[in-house]
C-alpha cells in the first residue's frame, strides 16, 4: 500500500488551483495537508480519491481508498446501520471467504484421497491469502470496531435512525467511525476533528497513530499535526510558486521555518518593488530630459538637435533594457489577518458594570444552569469548554440575544454591539446572521447586505463600519466571486469578517479554528489575545485551549 503523487495540476477553466504537488507515502505514513483557505487542500483529497481528474502530473495509488468528506449528501431512507454495512462490506465478504477457504482445506484434508494433492495445494494456497486479508481488514471485531468507534465519537447508535434526521455533525461523527472500522489501506480525511469534541480527538489520535496504512489529513489542528502526522505538506505557493513537504517535522519547526520564509519573501517582494519603482522614475526622468532638457537652444543647427536627440533615445532604451535584465519576478504575498482596533465600551456605558450579565438561564433540553451567573465587563475573556451536546452552542445564542431561555435575566449596557460566529446556520436570527444562505452573490454584495441589516436592526454604528477588504481574509479577487464559489474555509472567513462588521464590543466565537488554516489560527489567537473587546471562545480545539488557559473557563456538561 503506497501513495505517489508526481508534479500534479488541477484546475477550472480561468482559475487553476493546484501546481507542482509532489509528495510519497508509504504504509505508516501520516501526512498533514495545510494552507490558505481555498489553495485546493480538498480539491486534491477529491483527485486522490479518485473523484477529480487532475489537469496534468500523476497520481498511483496501491489499495483500497476512503474518503471522510466535510459535506455528506444524504439519500432519503439511508440509515446510520445502512452507513455502518456498507463500510463492513469488505470485512463480512473477507469473513465469508475466510470461512468457506477452510471448508475446503478441511474437506480435502480428510478425503485420503491421493488425486485431490493438486486441489488440496491450491486450496491451501487459498486459504493462507484469506487469512492475510483477515489479518489486514481485523475482520473478527469489525462489527464491535464500528460500535466502538459510533460510541467514543459521540455518534448515534441507533442502527434504524435515519441520517436526515441527524445534524452535521452527528453525520460526520457517524461517517468518521465507519470508516475507521473498515480498516482501508489510504483513509483520506478533511477536518476530521471539527466535530468531535475532546476524547472523540484522543479516539481519534489514537487510531490514526495504529494505522497500518496510509493517512492524508486536511487539518487546522496544531495538536493533530504535532500528535500524528509523519510530514506536512503545506500547499502555500512558495516564492517559487511550489508546495513545499516538511519531513518529520513539529507543527512548532514547520511555522519556524514557514514564518522565517514568509520573512524573507516578503523583504523580497518589497525591494523588488522599491528598486523596479527608482528605476521606472529614472526612466521617466530620462525621457523627460528627451523632451526638455535635452533640447538645444533656438537658432542651432537641425543636424546637431537631431543627432543630441538620437543620442538621447539611446541611453533612454539601453535603460530600459538594463531595467528588464535586473527585474525579478516576486509573486505577491499570501494575505496577513490586520484585525482591526474594536471598542471597549459604548460612549454611554459605565465601566463599573459589566458589558454583559447571564444568570441561571435555561433552554429546556439544551441547557440548564442555575445558580451561574457570567459577568462580562469591558475587556472580559471567558472560555467555555464540555463535550458535544453540553449547551456551548446554545448559551452563545443566549449570550448574543438570539435565543430566550425559558429561565434565567440577560442584561446588556446600553449600546452594546455583538459579533458572533456560529458553528452552523441555526442561528435564528437574520440580522446577526452572516448571509451563508446567499451563495449566488459576491462578497462585497453580501457584505453590504449584511451591513444594512444590522444598520436597520440598530446595531450598527456607521461611522464604526470594517470594510472587509481591510482584514486580509480574503484577496478582493475572491469577494467578486459568488460566496457559493468559495471553499469552507473561505467562507469560514467571510463569517469572520461579517462577525467584526459593525465593530463589535462583545465578539462571541463558536468553534473559531473550524475551517480556518493554521497559519490564520495563529494570527486569530495572537489578536484575540491582544483585542480591547471582550471575548467569549467556545471550543474543542486542544491548541486554542492551551494558548487560552489563562481566560475565566465555564465547564459545562
Amino acid at each position: 500500500m503506497h501513495l505517489v503523487v508526481r508534479d500534479l495540476a488541477v484546475g477550472y477553466p480561468g482559475r487553476p488551483v493546484l501546481s507542482g504537488v509532489t509528495f510519497t507515502a508509504a504504509a505508516g505514513s501520516r501526512v498533514g495537508l495545510v494552507g490558505e483557505n481555498g489553495t485546493g487542500k480538498t480539491t486534491l483529497l477529491r483527485v486522490l480519491a479518485g473523484e477529480l481528474v487532475p489537469t496534468s502530473g500523476e497520481v498511483r495509488v496501491a489499495g483500497s481508498v476512503a474518503t471522510v468528506a466535510q459535506e455528506l449528501p444524504v439519500a432519503p431512507g439511508v440509515t446510520v446501520g445502512d452507513m455502518v454495512a456498507q463500510a463492513l462490506r469488505d470485512s463480512h465478504a473477507a469473513a465469508a471467504e475466510l470461512e468457506r477457504a477452510t471448508a475446503a482445506v478441511d474437506r480435502l484434508g480428510a478425503a485420503h484421497d491421493a488425486h485431490v494433492g493438486g486441489e488440496l495445494d491450491a486450496a491451501q494456497d487459498r486459504l493462507v491469502r484469506a487469512l492475510a486479508r483477515a489479518e489486514r481488514l481485523a475482520l473478527w471485531d469489525a462489527d464491535r470496531r464500528a460500535d466502538e468507534a459510533l460510541t467514543r465519537f459521540g455518534a448515534p447508535r441507533d442502527l434504524g435512525r435515519e441520517l436526515a434526521s441527524l445534524s452535521v455533525g452527528e453525520r460526520y461523527r457517524v461517517r468518521l467511525a465507519c470508516r475507521i472500522a473498515q480498516r482501508c489501506d489510504v483513509l483520506l480525511l478533511d477536518e476530521p476533528t471539527n466535530h468531535l469534541d475532546v476524547a472523540g480527538i484522543d479516539f481519534l489520535t489514537d487510531q490514526l497513530r495504529a494505522w497500518r496504512g496510509v493517512v492524508v489529513i486536511v487539518t487546522h489542528d496544531r495538536r493533530l499535526l504535532d500528535d500524528v502526522m509523519t510530514a506536512i505538506l503545506d500547499l502555500d505557493p512558495s516564492v517559487d510558486g511550489r508546495p513545499t513537504l516538511y519531513g518529520e517535522s513539529s507543527y512548532a519547526a514547520y511555522r519556524f521555518q514557514r514564518t522565517a520564509a514568509l520573512r524573507r519573501w516578503r523583504a523580497r517582494y518589497a525591494a523588488e518593488r522599491k528598486r523596479a519603482a527608482a528605476l521606472a522614475e529614472r526612466l521617466d526622468d530620462a525621457y523627460e530630459g528627451l523632451s526638455d532638457e535635452w533640447r538645444p537652444p533656438r537658432g542651432s543647427r537641425p543636424h546637431r538637435r537631431a543627432t543630441h536627440a538620437r543620442v538621447h533615445v539611446k541611453a533612454a532604451d539601453r535603460l530600459i533594457e538594463r531595467l528588464e535584465a535586473q527585474a525579478v519576478e516576486i509573486p505577491v504575498p499570501p494575505l496577513e489577518l490586520a484585525f482591526p482596533d474594536l471598542p471597549a465600551l459604548p460612549p454611554t456605558a459605565d465601566p463599573a458594570h459589566p458589558l454583559l450579565e447571564v444568570r441561571g438561564v435555561q433552554v429546556p433540553g439544551r441547557l440548564d444552569l442555575p445558580g451561574v451567573r457570567i459577568d462580562l465587563p469591558a475587556c472580559g475573556r471567558l472560555l467555555v469548554t464540555g463535550p458535544n451536546g453540553s449547551g456551548k452552542s446554545t448559551l452563545l445564542a443566549v449570550l448574543a440575544g438570539l435565543l430566550v431561555p425559558a429561565r434565567g435575566v440577560r442584561t446588556v449596557a446600553d449600546g452594546v454591539r455583538f459579533g458572533l460566529v456560529a458553528q452552523d446556520d441555526g442561528v435564528p436570527d437574520a440580522a446577526q446572521r452572516a448571509p451563508r444562505e446567499r451563495r449566488d452573490i459576491s462578497g462585497f454584495e453580501a457584505y453590504a447586505t449584511h451591513a444594512l441589516d444590522l444598520l436597520a436592526a440598530g446595531r450598527l454604528d456607521p461611522d464604526r463600519l470594517v470594510p472587509v477588504a481591510a482584514l486580509g481574509l480574503l484577496t478582493e479577487e475572491d469577494l467578486e466571486r459568488p460566496l457559493g464559489e468559495l471553499s469552507a474555509g473561505q467562507r469560514r472567513r467571510f463569517e469572520l469578517a461579517c462577525a467584526l462588521l459593525a465593530a463589535p464590543h462583545v465578539l462571541l466565537l463558536d468553534e473559531p479554528t473550524n475551517h480556518l488554516s493554521v497559519a490564520l489560527v495563529d494570527e486569530l489567537t495572537t489578536a484575540l489575545v491582544a483585542t480591547s473587546a471582550a471575548v467569549v471562545v467556545a471550543t474543542h480545539d486542544r491548541a486554542l485551549r492551551r494558548d487560552l488557559a489563562h481566560w475565566p473557563e465555564l465547564a459545562l456538561g
